[in-house]
Parts: structure tokens; C-alpha cells; sequence
């Protein structure tokens, strides 16, 4: 047995928050490092594995001599650091942009406060990991990962070492735990022999987590004995103190070939991509505000020479990708730990908000604007790199019936008056399509009264049961308050052939909903109350449904406009029940199809099979419609919900769940008990269906989403002098699948830092154009490939290319 090798990883599983608040992880993480620390004073052969530099982060404030303590054991190579993360994530929920600052603040603080980083990526809790880790841990300066979840009860996976791979060709060694992440028992005995019959040659060499876990402490006294004790005895394997980065280079060196793995890691606690909806929501808002803030910061710091905001701006991140941590982003911990993540997200989000108010009022107001009391001034910033056309609804005052709106140009421009958020008078809501230029502005001018213009625009044909264009036609059934139909004139097909619905379903599984792939209970449906148009006019028209289940009511309000096959929805939901989750069904009525879902920084095609999946901001359903043998499909977007399944014909995104608060199985909730139950109350969010001859890709599904996340910021100006012209564009892109999703300014100087992704898995040559600065940015992308640039801003010397961490690549 002793040709065989156990390398020992004394680690400690520290859950910052999970069925205890922050503050108490706090605590635990300094008294874990304590023990570590005096571990090693007390083994000299004793080595210490940890990631997360939030926690290091913690030390650094509240302990200097023990973080000095720390600084010098990594110094001897006695504690080594993985991860190179802000915090060990959920790595299905958060944006790709997410996990690239994972990293970027990970590594950037364990170079500059230990002189190292980590070579081995390390989420040994989290539940599930996205695709396109593989290319974002690489580029992150991690060659190696180490994961637990799913287990292989879960996921078969063709050994315990094994190289995964993304759609890009970037590979990391993959290491998945056996059996826990840490030891239960003084002694490791029990521990070690079950791992015995993992050991398949030619593979020899294993690692085995050991140290007390979840809520700290690490690796005993009792633990290091018991390795030293299992050494002598013949039918066990060579056991050494080593570490995960020792393992995989002697992986590496061994010569031996691996399996690869080109997938997804998945299936572990379907729930959790739906539980809590306030936290996924809060996520994916903070995450869109910070990006906007950034590009408009960087941008305006060029143009215009206003202060980019980088301290606040890194607060702002490190608070998000806190809020990440797998237990408190999956909806898992307790209800008071939620409390304290809405703080985290509401600074991160007040952070956002100024800054980019401070940016966009610093260009709007360096924007040359006539003198002209008749007439409000409206900038209207895009904040994507391609043209824009999107619906902008804003609060206005001293509107008359004669009023008229005009772009840039002088143009009449359709508009039309909405409810008020005010209920008071004098006070209105304008609503118009706003034609925007790639990542920039263009000035609206509200006209208060002019009868030498007259109004423009064409409403669609509305009742108060159909909403009919020239492109579809959308069709409610009164009693139930269902779709009854959904067509596409053009084809003269039925995209809904069955109605969509909202479908209720019992779910009596915990927080996790641990072993429960689908929800396929007993299903009950709402019945509505009111189907009635509410708004009709040249630039939309809105349907709402409003019906019942229960104790809970939903409100959507679906509109149409002129010329667009995209149906906006707008939901209000005030759920009351327990124990049930809430589905949106919609049947696509197409044959011979595929599915896809959009992942962090790509996407991945799945079966049909009715499972609990999770998914960013959209999913598709394509195929072909029968009888003409067109390719056709309906995309899904949403700006606040992560959880999808599809089955059969049916498409549905999981509104919500209702468990008990950190209900874990096996504990039996009491039959009379009082218990906190998860989404009681009012929420809100924004789905859109957008039908679509063709693939996807053709639609421009992921365009579209980024604008219904990502919406166009107005700001209601003045008049006066500027050297900006009226409409302008700072940066676009000539290919349709690269997406500008990152402008920020360095972390090291006062470059600029611009970050493309490519969406439709094709290889492509792609020019990124900032015009202002004559900077133009050619750039060859493989299927999926993320790049990240650094534009000097020293005119004279050249755009490169950088890893994410904004070091030159090697």
C-alpha cells in the first residue's frame, strides 16, 4: 500500500455566514487561524491550506500582528493560499463579470500583502460550478481547481482527476473532494480507510481534506497525530502533509493522461437557484448598476476629467462578491444574515448610483444646449456598444396636451403620457422609444406646446383582450386570464399553441432542496379577476391580467409596440403560501428542438428532460414549426430570477419558492410550530418574450437582455454652453456577437480597461472603435473567448491585451 500516496490537506471549511450572521463568522475566523498559527509552532512538518481573502482582509483590520504572523508562515511556505478569490462563491448565480472580479480583487490583494497568488482555483462547498470556469480561472492566473459538489451520486465524472474544459479550449486540472471537505472525528483513521477504494490505477495519488469545518477550527492536535500513527502501519497508504498546488504539479510531472471533461458540474441543491428571491434580485441589480457606474466613470473621467471613483468603486465590488458567498447568494442562510446582506448590497448600490450621477451629469453637462424656455433638454445615455432602440420612461413636470418631443435633429419623436409614480398633480410620466448611439447619448427635447409640429406615431390595434401590430398578434383568455395566443403574422403560426401560465406547485423539500432534480408535484393554477387594458398609445400598449391563488395575487402587465415582436411584462407578485413555488409555463409549439441558457460569459445547450437548471438573464427555445419547416423559437429574459426548467414543449422560469428559512434535511419541521417562511409578500421584476424567425443568435437574444438588465440612464438638463456635441458614441464594435460587457478604469494608473466576450460560440475578427481617441481594437475571438484590453492613456503607445487581473499576459 505504501506505492500509493494520501497528500494531506489540513484545511478548515470557513462558512462566513450561513446559520449564523457575519459577525460570528468574524470571530471564527480569527480563532481558526489562531489554531492554525499554533499548529505549526507545534509541527514543524505541519502545512495550512486557505482561500478567501475576504477573511484575510478581516485579520488585517481587527488583528495586525497575527496577519504579520500569517504574512510570514506564507513567506515559508507553511500556509499556502487558494482560491485567489474575494470569497468561495455560488458559482452558477453570479455574472461572468462577477467571477472576473472575484479574481481581480482576490489576487491583486494576496500579491500585494503576501507576494503571491494562487495557482488553484478552490470552491470545495459550492453548489454546482458554471461551464466557463475553466477560461476564467486560467485567465486569472489558476491552472488547477479543487470542487466537492455534485458528488458522485449526483454527477458520474470519468475519475476523481480530471481536466475540465470550457468552450473556448481553456483547461484547468480538476480535483473533486472525497466524500467532506473536512473531518469529523479526532482521529483520521475512519476518514482515511473509506477513501481506500478510490485509488484506480494508474492513478496512485489522492488528496484527502481533513480539519474541523463549516464553522472553523481546522486541523487538531489529535488530527496531526493520528497522520503521524498511520504511517507506520503497513496496510494504509503513505500519508503526507502537503498541499493542493504540491499535488497537481506532481500530477502534472507524472505524465499521466487524464480524462477531459467539457460540461458543466451539476447537479447539487436545485433549489437554490430560485430560493430568496430579494438576494438573487439584489445581486443582479447591484451587478448591473457598478457596471454602468464604471463604464460612464471611466469614460467621463477622459472626456471630461471628472474623478473616477476607484476606492469607492472597489468597496462597492468587495461588498457584492461578499453577498456571493455560496450559502447567502444560494438563499440557504438564515433570515437575519439577509438583513445584513441588503446592507452590503444597499452601499454597494448607493456607491453605483453617485457615481454614475457624478458621471453622466459631468458629461450632460458639458453638452452645448441651446437657450430655449419652451423646451426641456433630456440626455439620454446608452449603455451598451451598439445602437439602441429601447423604451425610456421618466418623470417629468409641466407637460400640456400640445407638448411634443424632438430629438437631436429636430425630429418629432412618438411619446406618450403613462401613470404617474406620484399621485399628485402636475407631475407626469413620459414613455418614448429613444434611438440611441453605441455607448453614448442623445439629446430629447420636450417641446412644452408647439402647433407648427404636429404628433407622430401610429398606435398597434388594442382591446382589452388583444394586442395586434403588424408583426404578431397577442391574444388573452378572459376566464383564465391565460395567453391564449401568441402568432406571428408573418408565418401565420402559433408560437403558444397551448396557452401560457402561471402554475403553482407543491414543494415540501428544504432550503436546498436536497436530492430533488424536478418539481413535478401537484400543480393548481391562478384565476384571474381582471384582464383590461390600461395603457394605449403611439408607443405602447398594455394588457393586465390580474388573478388569484389563495391568499396570494399576481399582477402582469403585458405590452406590445409598433413594429417590435418583444413582449415587455411587468410582474407584481404578493405571495402568501407556504411550501409551494410559483412556475411561469409558456409552450413553444416548434418540433426537432434545442434549448439553451445563457451561463456566466456563455451559454450551454441542455436536454428537455424537465429538470431544475440554473440560467442568467435568458433562456431559449428553438426548433422547427411543423408545417413549414422554418427555424423558429421564443427567448426568455428576465432582470431577476436564475431558475428555469423545460419540459417537453414547455418552457417555464421558477418565480419563487417558499420553504422554511435555513430548513435543512433530515431535521422534520414541527406540524405545530411557527416557522419563518422564505418570499412572503410583495416582489416585482420585468420578463420580456421575445419570438423569433431563425436561432438566437440571429434574434440578438443576448443584446436584448443586456438592455432589459442594463436599462438607459436620462437626465433632465438645462441649458448652456459645452464642447460636447448634442449626440455622440464613445465606443462600438462591428460584430454582432462581441459584447462590450466591462469599461473601468486600472487598477494601477489611469489607463482604461475594456472587456469583450463572445456569445454565439464562433471564432471571430472583431474591430472595437473608440473614435474620440482614434484608438481602434482588433482583436481575434475562439467560441466564448473573454479579452480583456488596456487602452494607455498615453496616446502613443499600443492597446494590449492583458489577463484578467490587468497584468501583461505571459
Amino acid at each position: 500500500m505504501k506505492n500509493k500516496k494520501l497528500y494531506m490537506i489540513g484545511n478548515a471549511h470557513l462558512d462566513p455566514v450561513w446559520l449564523w450572521q457575519w459577525q460570528e463568522g468574524f470571530q471564527e475566523a480569527k480563532a481558526t487561524f489562531r489554531s492554525a498559527l499554533d499548529r505549526m509552532k507545534e509541527s514543524e512538518d505541519f502545512i495550512f491550506t486557505s482561500s478567501s481573502a475576504a477573511m484575510y482582509e478581516w485579520i488585517e483590520n481587527n488583528d495586525p500582528d497575527m496577519f504579520k504572523e500569517i504574512q510570514a508562515r506564507v513567506s515559508e511556505g507553511r500556509w499556502n493560499i487558494v482560491g485567489g478569490w474575494w470569497i468561495q462563491p455560488d458559482c452558477n448565480i453570479p455574472s461572468g463579470e462577477s467571477f472576473v472580479r472575484q479574481g481581480l480583487y482576490g489576487q491583486r490583494y494576496f500579491k500585494e500583502k503576501f507576494g503571491v497568488t494562487a495557482r488553484v482555483g478552490y470552491n470545495v462547498d459550492s453548489f454546482g460550478h458554471n461551464g466557463m470556469l475553466p477560461q476564467i480561472l486560467k485567465k486569472s492566473g489558476m491552472d488547477y481547481y479543487v470542487m466537492m459538489r455534485p458528488m458522485p451520486n449526483e454527477k458520474g465524472l470519468p475519475g476523481r482527476t480530471f481536466w475540465w474544459q470550457s468552450d473556448d479550449g481553456s483547461k484547468v486540472l480538476t480535483f473533486r473532494i472525497m466524500y467532506e471537505y473536512l473531518s469529523w472525528g479526532k482521529d483520521l483513521e475512519n476518514h482515511v480507510r473509506r477513501c481506500l477504494g478510490e485509488f484506480k490505477e494508474p492513478l496512485n495519488d489522492l488528496m484527502l481534506f481533513y480539519g474541523v469545518g463549516n464553522h472553523g477550527g481546522g486541523p487538531t492536535k489529535e488530527n496531526i497525530a493520528s497522520i503521524r500513527r498511520m504511517n507506520d502501519e503497513a496496510d494504509l497508504p503513505k500519508l503526507e502533509f502537503a498541499t493542493p498546488d504540491q499535488y497537481f504539479d506532481d500530477m502534472v510531472k507524472s505524465g499521466l493522461s487524464f480524462p477531459v471533461v467539457h460540461d458543466d458540474l451539476q447537479h447539487h441543491a436545485s433549489g437554490c437557484y430560485a430560493a430568496h428571491s430579494g438576494i438573487k434580485q439584489w445581486n443582479r441589480q447591484a451587478e448591473n448598476r457598478l457596471i454602468a457606474a464604471e463604464k460612464f466613470s471611466a469614460l467621463a473621467s477622459w472626456v471630461t476629467g471628472q474623478p473616477y471613483p476607484l476606492a469607492d468603486l472597489s468597496r462597492a465590488w468587495k461588498n457584492v462578491l461578499f453577498n456571493q458567498f455560496h450559502d447567502i447568494l444560494a438563499g440557504t442562510s438564515l433570515e437575519a444574515a439577509y438583513d445584513d446582506a441588503r446592507y452590503l448590497f444597499g452601499e454597494a448600490m448607493a456607491i453605483a448610483d453617485r457615481s454614475l450621477n457624478y458621471a453622466v451629469q459631468s458629461l450632460s453637462w458639458n453638452i452645448g444646449i441651446e437657450q430655449d424656455e419652451s423646451m426641456h433638454p433630456i440626455v439620454v445615455f446608452n449603455p451598451h456598444a451598439w445602437q439602441s432602440r429601447v423604451n425610456v420612461e421618466l418623470e417629468v413636470g409641466g407637460m400640456k396636451d400640445s407638448s411634443v418631443l424632438l430629438d437631436d435633429a429636430g425630429n418629432p419623436v412618438p411619446f406618450q403620457t403613462v401613470k404617474s409614480q406620484a399621485a399628485a398633480r402636475g407631475r407626469y410620466r413620459l414613455s418614448f422609444m429613444a434611438d440611441l448611439p453605441p455607448l453614448g447619448y442623445r439629446l430629447y427635447k420636450l417641446v412644452k406646446e408647439s402647433a407648427s409640429i404636429k404628433p407622430v406615431g401610429e398606435q398597434i390595434t388594442a382591446s382589452d383582450l388583444v394586442l395586434e401590430n403588424d408583426l404578431m398578434r397577442l391574444e388573452f383568455d378572459k376566464s383564465t386570464g391565460f395567453i391564449k395566443s401568441l402568432k406571428d403574422k408573418k408565418l401565420n403560426f402559433e408560437v403558444m399553441k397551448d396557452g401560457a401560465r402561471p402554475v403553482v406547485i407543491e414543494d415540501t423539500s428544504d432550503t436546498w432542496s436536497h436530492d430533488v432534480l424536478h418539481f413535478n408535484g401537484p400543480s393548481e393554477t391562478f384565476k384571474a379577476t381582471k384582464v383590461l387594458r390600461i395603457e394605449h398609445g403611439p408607443v405602447k400598449s398594455v394588457i393586465r391580467v390580474v388573478s388569484e391563488y389563495g391568499s396570494s395575487k399576481l399582477v402582469q402587465d403585458f405590452a406590445m409596440y409598433p413594429g417590435s415582436k418583444q413582449i415587455d411584462v411587468s410582474v407584481t407578485v404578493d405571495w402568501r403560501e407556504k411550501f409551494k413555488m410559483l412556475k411561469l409555463v409558456f409552450p413553444v409549439n416548434v418540433i426537432f428542438s434545442k434549448q439553451t441558457y445563457e451561463i456566466p460569459y456563455g451559454t450551454i445547450e441542455r436536454e428537455h428532460n424537465g429538470e431544475e437548471e440554473p440560467g442568467q438573464n435568458w433562456v431559449d427555445y428553438t426548433g422547427i414549426v411543423q408545417a413549414t419547416n422554418d427555424v423558429y423559437g421564443l427567448s426568455l429574459i428576465n432582470d431577476a430570477k436564475y431558475s428555469y426548467s423545460m419540459h417537453a414543449k414547455e418552457m417555464a422560469l421558477t418565480v419563487l419558492r417558499s420553504p422554511i428559512y435555513a430548513h435543512h434535511d433530515p431535521y422534520v419541521p414541527n406540524a405545530d410550530g411557527e416557522y419563518s417562511f422564505i418570499d412572503q409578500g410583495i416582489q416585482h421584476f420585468n420578463y420580456s418574450l421575445l419570438p423569433h424567425e431563425g436561432t438566437w443568435e440571429q434574434a440578438g437574444t443576448a443584446r436584448r437582455a443586456s438592455e432589459l438588465n442594463c436599462k438607459p440612464v436620462a437626465v433632465i438638463e438645462t441649458f448652456h454652453e459645452g464642447k460636447l456635441p448634442q449626440t455622440d458614441s464613445f465606443v462600438s464594435v462591428d460584430k454582432d456577437n462581441i459584447i462590450v460587457s466591462a469599461i473601468k478604469k486600472a487598477e494601477d494608473n489611469d489607463d482604461l480597461i475594456v472587456r469583450c466576450y463572445e456569445t454565439d460560440k464562433r471564432a471571430t475578427s472583431a474591430e472595437i472603435k473608440l473614435p474620440k481617441w482614434n484608438r481602434v481594437i482588433r482583436a481575434d475571438f475562439n467560441p466564448s473567448d473573454i479579452k480583456t484590453f488596456r487602452i494607455p492613456v498615453n496616446a502613443d503607445l499600443p492597446v494590449t491585451e492583458t489577463s484578467m487581473l490587468e497584468w501583461e499576459l505571459e
